[in-house]
């Protein structure tokens, strides 16, 4: 059987089994219809929110609303993603009960990514939206290192400290665009999810994006009832209760493509189980019939993250432990993971602060796993010169890299081997602990004779960095 995988901006190719099965979202098992009109759709569930009263009931002349709004990262740059309907729709909810112009603010939620270049900020939003808002300075990214505009909240029920974006705060009406995707992170974005990791300190996310909470048994396979996802509620309602107000969010289940299934709007703990309901029937897919003993996938070299996701080393092990975490209800405890990337050594240490710094860390001989380097993470968060790469360069926050670390090693915790296939500097993959090899069929013929044995079940996932994931399961399981 001849794939080809994504592999830096091109493919490549590969011969497997014929036996090897093929799994590509949206297309192998396919997703529930999108709706035939978004607009309208969109404008019926926010004139009609699940949970408290509508927006005109809520604001008045004189009421300061802030619109928060995923970053780059979600995606969505289309015509009619999912903020291009609603947020419009939201401002003229608001104009129309009185609401000034003036008191509309809209924040990009990049938490620990690196913000959102003006470009990115009118591909997201469109030309309408940017053009009335930007130049006036009402857009703006969320700076979770600027403690003007931060507000600490002490502490949540869970223990964890809790210190959110001030405009947030104090806004007579927050809003919360979110998008209901599968993620590795909790099950799903959007709800708490958003403002627990988008508006708020690395302190905050270093509650949960940790190994202490991300290596536990209920976080792989990815679940929507793990501790990490107990934390995002506890830290979102938390919130809540310190602001005296409710989120009005406004979720959109979608599908593989981005596209709108379902839009929910209204209290997060109440319209969270209805769209994960909604997004269970494309996310969590009963199709496999037997365990799989090599799963095969490529990496291109732009993708989530950015430009660099597929050959910085960490994020390399990052999204591989992504599918592992997605897919492992239907991975054999022998599984072997082979996966095709060029691997160069392009950390892009531009925007990736302190990635190639904490990977030099780890190739140190008293570093022997991952987790290892955990001890760090004050030290690199608070280092001001990474901190104004953050700030002032768009550079991703350096505690980030210790999310992914955190992230990478559940591959490690779960495989019996990982390869890189097409590595054009396998030191690289090797300082991850990864094997190398040169073809997709020499990795699996060495995976026969170490791990799998001659006739070994082979899962083939072409498009999964290029199409929203799904969380696959037994043909016969039950979430």
């Amino acid at each position: 059987m001849k794939l080809a995988f994504e592999y830096g901006e091109g493919l490549m190719q590969a011969n497997l089994p014929d036996n090897t099965d093929v799994f590509i979202p949206g297309e192998t098992v396919p997703d529930p219809p999108i709706l035939e009109n978004i607009e309208e759709a969109t404008r019926k569930s926010i004139q009609n929110p699940i949970g408290m009263p509508p927006i005109p009931e809520l604001v008045k002349k004189g009421s300061k609303v802030v619109i928060v709004f995923p970053d780059r990262v979600k995606g969505g740059f289309q015509d009619d993603s999912h903020r291009k309907v609603s947020i419009p729709i939201i401002i003229e909810e608001c104009l129309k009960a009185g609401v000034e112009k003036k008191d509309i603010k809209l924040i990009c939620s990049n938490g620990l990514h690196r913000k959102n270049t003006k470009e990115e900020i009118r591909a997201l939003l469109g030309d309408k939206v940017f053009n009335e808002f930007w130049w006036t300075n009402q857009i703006v990214n969320h700076d979770s290192e600027d403690w003007d505009n931060l507000v600490d909240l002490g502490y949540d029920e869970l223990g964890d400290r809790v210190i959110m974006n001030k405009e947030v705060f104090e806004a007579d009406l927050a809003v919360l665009i979110g998008h209901v995707l599968g993620n590795p992170y909790g099950g799903y974005s959007g709800g708490y999810k958003h403002c627990a990791t988008g508006i708020t300190h690395w302190r905050s996310i270093a509650s949960h994006h940790v190994p202490h909470v991300m290596h536990r048994e209920d976080f792989t396979p990815v679940s929507n009832h793990s501790l990490m996802r107990k934390k995002f509620d506890a830290i979102g309602k938390h919130m809540e209760k310190k602001m005296g107000k409710k989120f009005f969010c406004c979720d959109a289940v979608l599908d593989s493509y981005q596209r709108q299934i379902a839009v929910f709007s209204g209290y997060a703990a109440d319209i969270q189980p209805l769209s994960w309901e909604v997004a269970n029937k494309r996310t969590y897919i009963p199709w496999a019939e037997k365990k799989y003993d090599v799963m095969v996938f490529g990496m291109p070299q732009d993708f989530h993250y950015g430009n660099g996701h597929g050959t910085n080393p960490i994020l390399i092990l990052q999204a591989i432990a992504a599918n592992v975490i997605r897919h492992r209800r239907i991975l054999s405890d022998r599984c072997v993971v082979i996966c095709s990337s060029i691997c160069n050594g392009y950390f892009h240490d531009e925007i990736f602060t302190g990635y190639r710094e904490l990977y030099e860390l780890f190739q140190q001989d008293y570093h022997n796993t991952l987790t290892d380097l955990e001890k760090y993470g004050e030290y690199f968060a608070t280092n001001e010169d990474f901190i104004r790469r953050y700030r002032f360069k768009y550079g991703y926050h350096p505690y980030h890299a210790f999310s992914m670390i955190s992230c990478g090693h559940i591959a490690e915790m779960n495989c019996a081997a990982i390869y890189i296939v097409g590595a054009y500097e396998p030191g690289y993959a090797r300082g991850m602990g990864l094997k190398t090899r040169a073809t997709f069929e020499e990795a699996l013929e060495d995976a026969k004779k170490k791990y799998v044995g001659d006739n070994p079940n082979i899962l083939a996932l072409p498009k999964t960095f290029k199409t929203a994931s799904v969380h696959l399961m037994m043909k016969d399981q039950q979430i």
